[in-house]
């Protein structure tokens, strides 16, 4: 490795090209990175005082050591970042300045000419930067001044547009970037591949910018170690298709998720979201198979992934099942679900079967919730999930399991649920709207949507009721109210909640939309009511319990799987008790 101090630009200048390897992440600096550069140089630019300004290091790598002097092309391990951002930024300040030059050196033939292109040659060999995958598609038809491609590079679009904009904001800072782009200094450290180990020196670097996520952790380190032929397959065949299934934006914040449920679903262990990747080379120091394997796993769960927490799914039925269960935020799930899937595709789990584990997984979770039952056991009780499934049986033995399960994981039985249902607060719970979707669309070919919909207390929340209130509630409306003000009986859907306001209940059943023209089922037979008191709030509550719990019934596993779910389940807390004790 050789390091040494140079100024950005004659870096740029004297370099032939620089390549960013097919396996690193986009381009994915925001306009908070882009504003801290854009600063950094305006205000070197300003100061006299100031001749140089660090912005972080460009690491490269090739078969012998050499540095930009050798004019061979630089494959970039560190530093693509600021090398694409300065590059938008020159090319900006290019088509600002036209023929004109500000300051020496900085018309826009002489940026381009210096900076940005090999005017002397041809094809891909003309530019100076290139990028991989769509980023690069967009910068080379950025730097020819022609139309986007249809699949543009978001970042690499709207952080160019962005610095237009404040070149046409701030017409001061031009000579200024200009200035301050001439102090700007790097760090150019050339690595030789038969005697560094790049991975290692790009992992310690302490470099400024964004962060890399923990999949860019991985797939760098998965790569880099492999020759550019296999990199290049590889990469191809396995990672560049999960970064399209996802999109560029959803990969950026959903792919770090999906790979710590992945690794939860293989160890059994779950690793905090920014010890993903030390867990992952943890995991892959133990597979004997190669890497070529593990990639093709990982691709074919990311697609069940996305298939479910990214709204891909084709299948209605199964599409319809993953909605509910991300409308009940259940995260958590996802190493049981990525297993159940997995054993769907390979038809070892038939889809009837499949939609009733999900459909026992969302009534385990709105149990729960509407139960009160604390949920900081679910991630334990769903990693341990699929080391306890019968491959010859998943359902049964899925059930089973988690009908066996007890105390803080417990599935609440019939009893407990039907209490909780009439006499829990539901009200500011997530659990709430999504009870009321379903039983309101319960057996509807035709669901209604309500989205728009907000949840409306029959009985006002307003402490100060209205003497007609009072009077309807009668003597004890006090206590009623405080008792069964935030309870289901008492709570429906409507998009008239403005209109009902706290009006007396004979006038919300009677003005134009109230419950007498209401359309939804929840609120069928209100009209009809003589008075909205104790009596009818039971009553209502009563109802909808009923249908509530049809829908979201309670398992009946086989009693064989029962008593085997039983031994493994208590097997598991002791364990669990011990663990406590140490």
């Amino acid at each position: 490795m050789k390091a040494t101090e140079a100024k950005l630009l004659e870096f740029l200048k004297k370099s032939s090209q620089f390549i960013i390897p097919i396996y690193q992440r986009t381009y994915s600096w925001t306009d908070w990175e882009c504003g801290q550069l854009w600063d950094d140089i305006v205000r070197a630019g300003e100061s006299d005082s100031t001749n140089a300004h660090f912005v972080g290091s460009i690491v490269y790598v090739e078969k012998g050591l050499y540095q930009v002097t050798s004019g061979a092309p630089l494959l970039v391990i560190d530093g693509q970042q600021r090398l694409t951002t300065v590059t938008l930024l020159l090319e900006a300040i290019a088509r600002a300045v036209g023929d004109d030059e500000p300051v020496e050196g900085f018309s826009a033939k002489k940026i381009r000419n210096y900076y940005l292109l090999n005017d002397l040659e041809s094809g891909e060999k003309r530019f100076k930067l290139l990028l991989s995958q769509n980023d690069k598609s967009t910068l080379l038809a950025l730097l020819d001044q022609k139309a986007f491609p249809p699949e543009f590079s978001i970042r690499i679009k709207e952080n160019f547009e962005l610095f237009e904009k404040w070149l046409l904001e701030y017409p001061k800072h031009l000579p200024l970037l200009c200035k301050g782009l001439g102090k700007i200094i790097v760090v150019d450290i050339s690595l030789n591949r038969d005697q560094d180990n790049p991975q290692l020196i790009f992992e310690s670097m302490n470099s400024t910018g964004l962060a890399l996520s923990q999949a860019d952790l991985i797939r760098n380190f998965v790569l880099m170690a492999q020759e550019p032929n296999e990199q290049t397959r590889l990469y191809q065949d396995y990672w560049r298709p999960m970064e399209e299934r996802f999109g560029q934006e959803a990969y950026e914040w959903a792919f770090d998720g999906f790979m710590r449920h992945y690794l939860t679903l293989k160890t059994g262990r779950i690793p905090k979201i920014d010890g993903v990747y030390r867990e992952f080379k943890t995991y892959l120091a133990t597979q004997e198979t190669g890497i070529e394997p593990l990639l093709a796993s990982i691709h074919g769960h990311a697609g069940y992934y996305a298939a479910m927490a990214l709204d891909q799914e084709e299948d209605p039925d199964l599409a319809a099942a993953f909605s509910d269960l991300r409308e009940l935020q259940v995260d958590v799930a996802y190493p049981l679900l990525l297993e159940l899937y997995s054993a769907y595709s390979q038809t070892t789990l038939t889809k009837s079967d499949f939609l009733a584990a999900l459909r026992t997984i969302e009534a385990y979770v709105l149990r729960r919730a509407v139960c009160g039952v604390p949920t900081n056991m679910l991630n334990k009780v769903f990693a341990a999930f699929p080391q306890n499934l019968d491959s010859a049986n998943y359902l049964e033995s899925m059930k089973a399991h988690i009908v066996s399960l007890t105390s803080r994981s417990r599935f609440p039985d019939n009893a407990e649920y039907e209490h909780g249902l009439k006499t829990n607060y539901l009200y500011g719970t997530r659990a709430l709207k999504f009870l009321l979707r379903r039983i309101e669309n319960r057996g509807r070919k035709e669901p209604v949507s309500v989205a728009a919909f907000t949840i409306e207390h029959i009985l006002p929340q307003n402490e100060n009721l209205s003497p007609e209130w009072q009077a309807e509630l009668g003597p004890e409306w006090q206590r009623i109210r405080e008792t069964w003000l935030h309870t289901l009986g008492n709570l429906t859907l409507t998009g008239y909640n403005s209109e009902y306001k706290d009006h007396p209940f004979a006038v919300k059943c009677s003005i134009p939309g109230g419950f007498a023209e209401s359309p939804l089922r929840l609120n069928q037979g209100l009209a009809q009511l003589a008075a909205w008191n104790e009596k009818a709030i039971l009553e209502r509550a009563d109802r909808l319990a009923s249908e509530s719990l049809s829908i979201w019934s309670m398992p009946q596993p086989s009693p064989a799987f029962v008593k085997n779910a039983a031994a493994q389940v208590a097997v598991a807390e002791d364990e669990e008790l011990e663990d406590n004790d140490q």
